[in-house]
């Protein structure tokens, strides 16, 4: 397994025209897209691979979000997506995630996102699978001081 001990995981991007409205500033459901890359690099980057839960009947759907934006990303701006796990328990995973202007490391967005595990076929709760488990379980004993929890 990958190491796990970085403090917080920052995924690059760049706003392009397709991100913005008519005035170049960024659509506010862009920022869902930039946050389920982020998490998704954060898995990956970990050597767990989201394909082969595919087809396992594996899929991860968002269950509850709370967002908060505060300053709005523009044309062009390089931005850093963060995917912090803070807590897990037998079917989910939370994660608290930040948009931030690269140049300035300025906030522009927050979010608390619960990821739910479910059975592709169905939609029905499942529990997490033992790679990404033990992933969390990993990252929680390395990063304890963090705060992250188990339920």
């Amino acid at each position: 397994m990958a190491d796990t001990s970085q403090q917080s995981f920052e995924w690059p991007v760049r706003v392009y025209i397709e991100d913005t409205d008519a005035g170049g500033i960024v659509f506010h459901a862009k920022y869902l897209h930039y946050m389920e890359r982020a998490r998704t690099e954060w898995i990956r980057n970990r050597g767990v691979g989201l394909r082969a839960g595919l087809a396992d009947n594996i899929s991860y759907v968002v269950q509850r979000l709370s967002i908060h934006y505060a300053v709005p990303a523009k044309l062009d701006d390089q931005l850093l997506v963060t995917a912090d796990p803070v807590a897990f328990g037998r079917v989910w995973m939370d994660f608290r995630q930040c948009v931030l202007r690269a140049s300035d490391r300025k906030v522009l967005s927050e979010a608390d996102v619960r990821v739910a595990c479910v059975a592709l076929d169905s939609g029905r709760p499942r529990r997490l699978p033992d790679n990404m488990r033990q992933l969390l379980e990993h990252y929680h004993d390395t990063n304890s001081s963090t705060g992250m929890s188990q339920e």
